[in-house]
């Protein structure tokens, strides 16, 4: 049997314990399971994975019916995986999802003390929009940001 590399693929409720534990490297603001498994149920919300046991990087895209931006809500990539490009693919499919979805703009929020984050979205195309003073529950600022599709 060949080896299969691991690839972007849609979640499901058996991977929420992997998200989950992904979840944790956050220093705050994390999804709850029952958030997940909500998420997971909502035709608005799309879930995207990296890997199979362990699951090393996922994705939360949100849309909303006559809305014309799609928001990433949440990308985590497991530390020891990050700078393979996981979580680049991660969010040009996001990204491949809001067009057909015909959404014009994507947008999200990211700590303005994730540097790495910041750099991954900065050569993926997107910008400042705002600043917000105190967003994350820790009271660290956050900065949204937008691409246009």
């Amino acid at each position: 049997m060949r080896d299969v590399a691991p690839a972007v693929r849609r979640a499901t409720r058996r991977d929420v314990d992997d998200i989950l534990g992904l979840e944790r490297h956050f220093p705050g603001d994390r999804m709850t399971r029952a958030g997940l498994l909500r998420l997971l149920r909502r035709p608005s919300a799309k879930i995207w994975v990296y890997g199979r046991a362990p699951v090393l990087g996922a994705l939360v895209l949100l849309t909303r019916r006559g809305a014309s931006v799609a928001r990433i809500y949440s990308l985590v990539v497991e530390p020891q995986a990050r700078g393979q490009g996981i979580g680049q693919q991660l969010v040009q499919t996001a990204e491949q999802a809001a067009r057909r979805a015909r959404k014009r703009t994507v947008s999200l929020e990211v700590r303005e003390d994730n540097a790495a984050a910041r750099a991954l979205y900065a050569r993926l195309g997107y910008i400042e929009a705002c600043r917000m003073r105190g967003y994350y529950d820790d009271g660290m600022d956050g900065l949204r940001l937008r691409k246009a599709l």
